[in-house]
């Protein structure tokens, strides 16, 4: 039995799978790994949390970096590889999807959003960070192209005034607190499995590369999908170092729309 049918048989013996994904399975939409050749953290400096926060400058380099990847993401489409795990969760197998990435791939493949848990955060849209008011991209970027226009929270308070406060992409950065209520989630879900699918991640940044490791030690099979060898590969229960969209597109039947 090959390794593609072996992984076949076990997506069908389970009834409850969880998958965690990392920027593998977007690499095949054109959206650069972060760590590879050509990614973002290849370019530049990663931008800390606090100095965010700090520094109006630092806001305003945060913006124009987001606006000169802007145009990769939002042309990205789901590949085969998210299509598959919408047509798992279609068939009832698939309960959830814990992602390391920020790029909503998996809520346009057609998994709900409530079924998608976002560890790193969302960077299609934006947030206060004070009263998490949610703000669409588009008249924040059109006012930084103009005139570099830091956006600044409008929501109303019970006091009548606006609440002012400092508008982020709605995405983990360094130095910033993991999301309480998404670990909280991904923690149960993990508890819950009984097949766990690691796809596309290096399982190198913790505590999200956790999870894995979590769902082998409380019963669940663990199987890896990614194109290189990771620090968890020993404890798996099938390893494949494989291209992710042909590989669960030819178990699944997903194929990308004409």
């Amino acid at each position: 039995m090959s390794q593609t049918e072996e992984l076949g048989r076990l997506i069908e013996e389970a009834t409850r799978i969880v998958a965690f994904t990392g920027a593998g399975i977007s690499t095949e939409s054109g959206i650069p790994d972060f760590r590879s050749p050509g990614g973002i953290w290849t370019k530049y400096k990663p931008i800390d949390f606090g100095e965010f926060v700090a520094s109006e400058e630092a806001r305003r380099e945060s913006w124009r970096r987001k606006i000169g990847s802007d145009r990769t993401m939002s042309n990205a489409k789901p590949n085969r590889g998210h299509l598959a795990l919408a047509e798992l969760r279609r068939l009832g197998k698939l309960h959830a999807v814990i992602t390391q990435n920020v790029d909503g791939l998996h809520q346009e493949s057609g998994i709900p959003d409530d079924e998608v848990i976002e560890l790193h955060g969302n960077a299609t849209y934006a947030a206060c960070l004070d009263c998490r008011q949610r703000y669409e991209l588009e008249p924040i970027v059109a006012a930084f192209r103009e005139r570099e226009e830091l956006p600044v929270c409008t929501r109303q308070a019970t006091s009548g005034a606006p609440c002012g406060g400092i508008i982020k992409t709605a995405t983990i950065s360094f130095g910033q607190a993991m999301p309480e209520v998404a670990m909280r989630r991904a923690h149960e879900a993990t508890l819950a499995a009984d097949l766990f699918l690691a796809i596309g991640s290096s399982l190198v940044v913790y505590p999200a590369a956790g999870f894995p490791a979590l769902a082998k030690q409380v019963g669940a099979r663990l199987i890896i999908l990614n194109r290189e060898a990771t620090d968890l590969d020993g404890i798996a229960d099938l390893v494949l170092h494989a291209e992710i969209g042909p590989t669960l597109g030819a178990i699944t039947g997903a194929t990308l729309p004409n």
